[in-house]
């Protein structure tokens, strides 16, 4: 883990007032508690066990995040560039992580910690109004994720997935994506094979 340019702050500022218009002030103040730093591929940015202690901003590469159980790996979600994201519930709470985050690629990442991020929210009302956004987004989506789970056959989450994430299918590992979907890699090459 090596520390990068402070170029790409600029991405998670973006980012920020993509969901709520920060101000010039107060994305001055923002960036300045920024920290960029790079994963190489397999490289654990969060190991399942400890404590979340960051919001993640992908700049360059791909994660995935998902625990290891006794047998078998579960994928929660796959982040890119341009996306947000954290182990929730462990960076709310500040308890252990049940998930892991990986890097599948070498990975940049544009990250604030919990600290500063909350004595930011206490002093300027656009960055907590930014994160009541941001916890929003990842309910909604929290809950279209085990829905998916819980009524899709395999076959609909594969296409589903296919069709929403056209540009991540070269790039995840057909073992990653088995796992996403719940499936063993044998099922999923049926689905792919189309029988």
């Amino acid at each position: 883990m090596e520390t990068a340019h402070d170029e790409y702050k600029q991405g998670f500022i973006d980012f920020v007032n993509s969901l709520n218009n920060l101000g010039i002030e107060v994305a001055t103040v923002l960036a300045q508690q920024l920290e960029t730093v790079s994963f190489k591929k397999g490289e654990a940015i969060l190991e399942q066990g400890s404590v979340c202690r960051y919001v993640y901003f992908i700049n360059n590469g791909l994660v995935k995040t998902g625990f290891e159980g006794k047998d078998r790996t579960f994928i929660m979600r796959f982040f890119a560039e341009g996306n947000m994201f954290t182990v929730l519930d462990s960076f709310l709470t500040q308890q252990v992580a049940a998930y892991q985050i990986q890097a599948l690629e070498n990975t940049v990442v544009t990250r604030i910690p919990r600290k500063a991020l909350d004595d930011l929210r206490t002093r300027f009302h656009s960055i907590e109004t930014f994160f009541s956004k941001l916890l929003a987004m990842a309910s909604v989506n929290m809950m279209s994720r085990i829905g998916e789970i819980l009524e899709e056959q395999a076959s609909v989450r594969y296409g589903n997935f296919i069709k929403e994430n056209p540009d991540l299918v070269q790039r995840i590992s057909l073992g990653d994506l088995a796992s996403y979907l719940g499936i063993t890699q044998v099922s999923l090459s049926r689905i792919r094979a189309g029988r």
